[in-house]
């Protein structure tokens, strides 16, 4: 469906109108948000609300209970140069260099991919099964931000977990956050393709792993805030997007415990070739797969053969 875009509101008035009008809280909001949408923003309102309040270093809620206060010259001109930003796509998060993910904040950059609500339901999942065991020794394969480790970290005590990224950008993000949210004494941090750097006698009550699933092909076909400014390393996926779960799944095995569980985030229309996966390797068993919040298949889940040493 076509994008219906409104006009600017302000695009008939004199200059004289303009320039004599305060710039209240009201006015930037209700300008910026058809500005943003004229722009191509899917979500132009929560944008110009997350910029705002970055600009004048206050909670959402207070633009709400200031709504006539007049903006000082410095915020606006900051607000200007975000706003200039957004409108060429460039991602919310990566202006005020941080996006809330599972309760917590974390800081990001270009270096790593923005945290999707979608990813929620791995750490979930993945907080349920280590809250059955009383300790739990964790990977975690293609950490970028270090998202799932550590918001698994900060709700299960009794785990350790093992954080590992190709990209060396990618591991001093998660670094940052895990010391920004107090939990860098549960987490190491290793700078590895999968699994070539971590140690062969190394062995994990579960491994996880959001990797890049992106078809090759597909990359210049996602919205342009992805497609332009979050790094490729992190979405390309390999011809069909499985290159990653072709390895995982084919290694994992070897670095489990005995009830050893392996769970793997993906893209909903990969569910069968997924599964399929899964079952030719013969390496697991009682797999299944769990829904996100919005009800898609998003979560695939195997325990190790019990015959497997």
């Amino acid at each position: 469906m076509d994008r219906v875009v409104k006009e600017n509101p302000e695009a008939s008035e004199s200059p004289s109108k303009i320039s004599a009008e305060p710039w209240t809280v009201r006015r930037i909001l209700d300008w910026t948000t058809a500005h943003l949408e004229k722009h191509g923003s899917d979500s132009p309102r929560l944008d110009t609300e997350v910029l705002l309040a970055f600009a004048r270093k206050c909670e959402r809620i207070r633009l709400y209970t200031n709504y006539d206060d007049v903006v000082t010259e410095a915020e606006r001109t900051l607000m200007r140069q975000l706003v200039q930003r957004r409108a060429k796509s460039e991602p919310v998060a990566y202006l005020v260099g941080k996006r809330e993910f599972f309760g917590l904040d974390f800081y990001v950059d270009s270096s790593v991919l923005v945290p999707r609500p979608d990813t929620e339901t791995l750490v979930m999942e993945l907080v349920e099964e280590t809250q059955k065991r009383a300790s739990s020794s964790i990977l975690d394969l293609c950490t970028g931000s270090g998202c799932v480790a550590i918001a698994a970290a900060a709700n299960c005590s009794n785990a350790q977990f093992l954080a590992t990224d190709i990209s060396e950008a990618a591991l001093e993000v998660a670094r940052k956050n895990a010391e920004s949210n107090s939990l860098s004494q549960k987490i190491r941090f290793l700078k590895s393709n999968c699994f070539e750097s971590i140690p062969h006698d190394s062995l994990f009550d579960l491994i996880v792993s959001n990797p890049p699933y992106i078809p090759d092909s597909e990359i210049e076909l996602l919205e342009a805030d992805v497609r332009q400014h979050e790094p490729r390393l992190a979405l390309a996926g390999g011809e069909d997007g499985l290159d990653f779960y072709r390895r995982i799944i084919q290694e994992a095995h070897q670095y489990l415990n005995e009830e050893g569980v392996l769970m793997l985030e993906f893209s909903p229309e990969q569910e069968v070739a997924l599964k399929s996966l899964f079952d030719r390797s013969e390496k697991y068993t009682d797999v299944k797969v769990k829904a996100d919040l919005a009800g898609r298949a998003r979560v695939i889940i195997g325990k190790k053969s019990p015959i497997l040493k």
